[in-house]
C-alpha cells in the first residue's frame, strides 16, 4: 500500500462519505443558489450536533426539503412541517424544521434584492475566497470578523440559526474561506478556485 493521502485533521478515514465530502465539496467555492440554500439548511441543522449526523441524513433532507428548492420550502404549511417532525431521515427539532421555512422566505427576499443569493453572500469576503493558511487545529477559529458581520446582517434580514459560528462553518463549507490545512492535498487545489 502507498503512503496515505494527507487530509485535514477532522476527516475520519474510516468514513468514506465523510472523506468524499472533504475531497470533493468542502471548501470549493459555490456560486449556485440551490447549493447555498442546501448548505444553509444543513449548517443550521448541525447546531449542537456533529457534522457526521447531518452528513448521514443529507439524502433525507434532500427529500424532505423538496430538493432544497427555497421557493417550494417557503410554501410549506404547518401541516407539512408537523409531518416532517415525524421523519427519522432528518433532525427532528421543531425550531430547526420551522426555521428552514423562515430561512427560505428570507432567502427569496435576498434573491429579489441582490439578483441572487450568491451575489449577497460573496460581498462579505470582497467577492473572492479568503485564504486561512491553517497549519493546525488550534489555528482554526470558530468565528471571524467576516462571519460576525455576515451573521449580524442575516439576523437583521430575518434568518434564524445564523450565529457567527454557524456561518463561519457555512463559509468554510462553501469556499468563502479556504480552511484546508496547508499540508492537506486539497489546500493547493482549492486555492486555485474562485
Amino acid at each position: 500500500m502507498g503512503k496515505p493521502v494527507p487530509r485535514c485533521f477532522w476527516v475520519p478515514p474510516d468514513k468514506p462519505y465523510y472523506v468524499e465530502y472533504h475531497d470533493a465539496e468542502w471548501g470549493v467555492p459555490v456560486h449556485d443558489d440551490l447549493r447555498h440554500f442546501e448548505m444553509l439548511i444543513l449548517e443550521g441543522a448541525q447546531a449542537g450536533l456533529s457534522w457526521d449526523t447531518v452528513l448521514r441524513k443529507r439524502s433525507g433532507y434532500r427529500t424532505a426539503f423538496a430538493g432544497f428548492d427555497p421557493r417550494k420550502v417557503a410554501r410549506f404549511t404547518d401541516g407539512t412541517l408537523e409531518k416532517l417532525l415525524l421523519d427519522p431521515g432528518i433532525v427532528r427539532n421543531r425550531l430547526k424544521v420551522y426555521g428552514a421555512v423562515k430561512n427560505a422566505r428570507a432567502f427569496l427576499e435576498v434573491q429579489k434584492e441582490f439578483g441572487s443569493f450568491d451575489a449577497y453572500v460573496w460581498k462579505f469576503t470582497g467577492g473572492a475566497p479568503l485564504d486561512g493558511c491553517r497549519t493546525g487545529r488550534a489555528d482554526v477559529p470558530a468565528r471571524t470578523a467576516e462571519s460576525d458581520a455576515f451573521s449580524k446582517d442575516m439576523a437583521k434580514r430575518g434568518f434564524t440559526f445564523v450565529g457567527s459560528t454557524i456561518l463561519y462553518s457555512y463559509m468554510q463549507a462553501i469556499g468563502m474561506v479556504n480552511d484546508h490545512m496547508r499540508d492537506c492535498f486539497r489546500y493547493r487545489e482549492v486555492k486555485k478556485l474562485r
